[in-house]
């Protein structure tokens, strides 16, 4: 336990109310290694309340109009803005992340999130067609759905809790949502907020604990006909199982084993800069960050020695170190995951170019049993090693060089997951006809992470189902009628 200092005590928010919990887990502070937070261990009881609240608060929160709900949301954004420091602070201790990146990504997304939606809430048309010899017009109506059930994860806690609750409210649903049981504190902080923007009792109610008590109890209830859930294969493998008896509507955002392909006549000069933190951002924590990097032969030994300088330069640090790239990993046991690939790697004959077991980690102190890794960048290693197959999910990367187009979108693509891609180079058609033909959801070229919030976002294969972004999240959020009138 963390001495004497008192540990901070969440709460579930159900029906516009903070309701204590008769258990409780331990989170702890990746940066330290030390409890600092004690997190409800809610089940099915909790659920129960929760959806119960929705329910009833449904009716009211979708008949308002658009507009009407639209304000609220941005009446969420502007107290969201107003608390901004606050919840990047939180963000960054409860999380990991330095705190430069919640104050400059997370939150400011998150505000981003409530505003565009209250925007795009308004822009959506129906469709309608006339069948003039049989006198009928057939006209199309959008409904919420009802009770959504939203599952987060501890990568971007607020970013992607908040990239779920705008959409699924604007759109006049009411929700129960369950964030990582590792990274509440800032889903517990907007609780608050939701209140004073004018957001009805039991239409935002937030259920904290773990995915087999909470996570199963909210996506087998009966009266939750949707799920919407960012996080990794397994879970959403157990979601379709839990979810198929009810024929719910599923909106899964799964892992990525994304591909940067790296042609001989690309730009280095802003490649490099741009693949170190495509591979190392956020700890390497996020589903679109880089893990393979395909490079064309002729340039291999000239971008692999570019690339460990800038890897590093990326300074390791405690997350409030403003002169820090990367601060924690989330947990014990995901470093001890992620530190056991490079121990795989090793084993194949791999060889370890910068960061794990290669260099010394300086850090104070009191951050000697944080759970802290150099950005490690890994090469001479197969196609077929799991270094190059499975989702790592931290601070490593593999570099690997490649003779031909034709060859190395056959090995980009030669993995179960779909999600980004990152092409470099400077010849427009190739640009166009390599993104084409990668299998991938989303394919940046020569540059990364650049979002527009109103196309979908998604990714292919064992990546997920289903897209997010205006229309698509509008969609899913949504029931579609089609009704003819003969006159």
């Amino acid at each position: 336990m963390a001495g004497t200092k008192a540990l901070l005590m969440l709460e579930n928010f159900i029906d516009g109310k903070f309701l204590p919990c008769s258990s409780y887990i331990d989170s702890y502070d990746p940066s330290t290694g030390e409890v600092y937070c004690r997190v409800p261990n809610s089940g099915k009881d909790e659920i129960e309340a929760a959806v119960k609240a929705a329910r009833e608060a449904f009716p009211g929160w979708s008949s308002r109009s658009p507009q009407e709900r639209s304000r609220v949301l941005n009446q969420v954004a502007d107290l969201l803005e107003q608390s901004l420091e606050e919840f990047a602070q939180a963000e960054s201790k409860d999380q990991g992340k330095t705190l430069a990146l919640a104050r400059t990504m997370d939150i400011p997304r998150s505000v981003q999130n409530f505003r565009f939606f209250a925007s795009s809430i308004l822009h959506h048309t129906s469709e309608c067609t006339q069948m003039d010899h049989l006198g009928c017009m057939h006209y199309t109506v959008r409904a919420p759905v009802g009770v959504a059930g939203l599952i987060s994860p501890w990568n971007l806690p607020l970013y992607l809790l908040t990239w779920k609750i705008a959409p699924a409210i604007a759109a006049g649903n009411t929700v129960v949502a369950k964030p990582s049981e590792l990274t509440s504190v800032t889903a517990w902080m907007l609780c608050t907020l939701l209140d004073k923007a004018g957001v009805p009792p039991g239409v935002v109610n937030i259920v904290f604990g773990t995915g087999p008590r909470v996570g199963e109890a909210l996506v087998s209830h009966p009266e939750v006909p949707l799920i919407s859930f960012t996080g990794s294969q397994p879970t959403a493998e157990r979601i379709t199982q839990l979810s198929a008896p009810h024929c719910k509507k599923l909106s899964l955002e799964l892992g990525g084993k994304n591909p940067a392909i790296i042609f001989e006549d690309a730009n280095l000069d802003e490649c490099i800069p741009a693949t170190v933190r495509s591979s190392f951002a956020n700890q390497g924590e996020i589903c679109l960050c880089t893990s393979r990097i395909f490079v064309q032969k002729s340039i291999y030994t000239e971008f692999l020695k570019r690339f460990v300088e800038a890897t590093r330069k990326w300074k390791v640090g405690i997350p409030s170190d403003p002169l820090a790239s990367m601060g924690a990993l989330i947990s014990k046991a995901h470093l001890e995951k992620v530190r056991s690939y490079v121990k795989r790697a090793l084993a194949e004959g791999a060889q370890i170019w910068c960061g794990e077991g290669v260099d010394k980690l300086n850090l104070p102190a009191r951050s000697q049993a944080g759970y802290f890794m150099l950005p490690t960048v890994i090469t001479d290693i197969k196609d077929e090693s799991c270094c190059m197959t499975e989702e790592i999910f931290g601070p490593v990367t593999c570099v690997v060089p490649f003779d031909s187009e034709e060859e190395v979108i056959e090995r980009a693509n030669n993995v179960k997951y779909g999600l980004a891609a990152t092409v470099w180079s400077s010849n427009v058609g190739r640009v166009h006809r390599v993104a084409k033909k990668l299998q991938s959801g989303l394919v940046w070229t020569n540059c990364w992470l650049i979002r527009e919030l109103n196309l979908p976002f998604g990714g292919m294969k064992s990546s997920g189902i289903g897209r997010e972004g205006a229309k698509d999240s509008y969609d899913f959020f949504t029931e579609i009628k089609t009704i003819t009138v003969k006159h």
